[in-house]
């Protein structure tokens, strides 16, 4: 109560014109802080929803097709297990050819790289995952040691699951 009395005391000895001129400088501050904290920063983010919404809905319609292909593979109907075999092998001999070497133990198939390009590899895989229902469980894969700078390959394993019996 006793610093109100000394402001009202101090304001009452302005002139008229410096109570103008604080009321100005008050104002001018309280101002620039709402807009420092308050418009400032919603102003920002207006500005930045455009692109952000626009990556967003790039995100969900990639999420949607994903939903998409997922759904197809549990709709399609069961695959016996000698039937998947001979559909990856089939794939292995179309898609990757000398570069690809199979070999099975009971429900775990192996298939041994050597020099396969990753455009060849990447187009086997999906083959392989809706053909023969073949699932990549495990991947040790290395750039070859001879690929030329532009064309990528790859040496390694890839242990893949098939359908169960």
């Amino acid at each position: 109560m006793n610093n109100m009395k000394i402001w009202q005391e101090f304001w009452r000895a302005r002139a008229p014109r410096e109570q103008f001129g604080i009321a100005l400088a008050s104002a001018a501050v309280v101002a620039t802080l709402l807009w420092w904290l308050a418009l400032a920063p919603a102003l920002q983010t207006l500005r930045n929803s455009g692109p952000q919404a626009a990556q967003l809905e790039a995100q969900l319609q990639t999420l949607r097709g994903l939903q998409a292909q997922a759904q197809a593979l549990q709709a399609q109907p069961k695959m016996a297990r000698d039937e998947a075999l001979r559909a990856l092998e089939a794939s292995v001999k179309q898609r990757l050819g000398a570069t690809a070497q199979l070999s099975v133990q009971g429900d775990r198939v192996t298939v041994l790289l050597k020099g396969t390009s990753v455009d060849a590899l990447a187009q086997w895989l999906a083959q392989a995952r809706v053909n023969a229902r073949a699932l990549p469980t495990e991947a040790r894969l290395q750039r070859s040691a001879g690929a030329a700078p532009g064309a990528a390959s790859w040496d390694g394993s890839l242990l893949l699951a098939l359908p169960a019996r």
